[in-house]
């Protein structure tokens, strides 16, 4: 898979998320292998065309961290070209619009998956984020606002159409959310419309998962958003699976290694332990939900007062013994 001319390779790419795909998690991503892309956590445009602290932060990468791709969200299309400009002067390899985001308050400011309500208004943003870089640019949405406007098809194709080089679709509608009754059928009709690039995105979770949904879609690649934190190796898994190579396992001991490694990257890069605690507890409850007696650490995690108490009750729940013999 190519956007323009940047090799994607097998087209597996980290999917965007609010408050984790920061630079150490995706150092943690990278670290792993696999993954052809990252997608930096979701900027806001005017934050970032006002030189923001906060957005310059959400948009660092690493200089080997290639291709990075960042992210923008906003509804005025000069400020997103701004914003555009700015992150590509950043040296970011390519430039990417959330028109996907459901967040209520991303959609409350008319931003992300909102934006599907407004056709001519995304048009004009992606015209003009398109006429303000030179670097490939993408763009992420969903199927649609609701089941009354499942209009990703139209709204790829007028991408397309204004210079957009490669689209991602979550199957999901914005009314959705994060629940729903999966379904593949939006997806399958953005490919059939455009000539550009499409990615597939939503409830890719494993080897078995990407391909029923690239066999079912017709999808150029996929993007993996959750469940990548649950499970880091599910990009190498996907490769080895296209490879027809045997399964990767992956021990409770190296689990319980990369999760404190995390956990000590997360530690040392807060400037405060309460921010630490929390992305924690956040990553904690994605990494074991499919390992026994799971729910029983979320639990003791969650209850930790301190840094240094979720460490030991992570610990703890790797030593028990019923976990010693767990593969993945």
């Amino acid at each position: 898979m190519r956007i323009r001319d940047i090799d994607i390779d097998e087209g597996l790419i980290l999917a965007p998320m609010e408050g984790v795909t920061d630079l150490s998690f995706r150092r943690l991503i990278r670290s792993i292998g696999g993954c052809d892309l990252t997608v930096t956590e979701f900027i806001p445009a005017r934050s970032l065309a006002e030189g923001h602290k906060s957005a310059l932060k959400m948009a660092e990468f690493d200089p080997h961290e290639r291709p990075v791709s960042i992210q923008v969200y906003g509804r005025d299309p000069e400020v997103m070209a701004d914003a555009a400009r700015f992150v590509q002067d950043l040296g970011a390899d390519i430039v990417d619009m959330n028109m996907g985001c459901p967040s209520k308050q991303v959609c409350k400011n008319s931003g992300g998956s909102s934006l599907m309500r407004e056709p001519e208004q995304a048009r004009r943003i992606v015209a003009a984020m398109r006429a303000a870089v030179s670097v490939p640019f993408t763009v992420k949405m969903r199927a649609g606002w609701d089941d009354t406007m499942r209009n990703a098809a139209d709204l790829a194709w007028m991408c397309q159409e204004e210079g957009a080089e490669m689209v991602t679709v979550h199957w999901r509608t914005r009314a959705e959310l994060y629940g729903g009754e999966r379904r593949l059928d939006g997806i399958a009709a953005v490919k059939e419309r455009v000539s550009i690039p499409v990615v597939a995105n939503g409830d890719i979770v494993d080897a078995a998962t990407a391909r029923d949904t690239l066999a079912e879609t017709g999808a150029d690649g996929v993007m993996i958003g959750r469940g990548a934190i649950a499970d880091p190796w599910v990009f190498q898994r996907i490769r080895r699976d296209r490879a027809g190579l045997p399964p990767l396992v992956v021990d409770a001991a190296e689990k319980e290694r990369v999760l404190l490694a995390y956990f000590d990257v997360l530690r040392a890069n807060s400037k405060h332990e309460k921010h630490a605690l929390g992305r924690m507890k956040r990553i904690a409850r994605y990494f074991t939900a499919r390992m026994p007696h799971a729910g029983e650490l979320r639990q003791a995690v969650l209850h930790a007062d301190t840094v240094d108490e979720a460490v030991a009750r992570v610990r703890a729940f790797f030593a028990e013994p019923s976990l010693q013999q767990l593969v993945t």
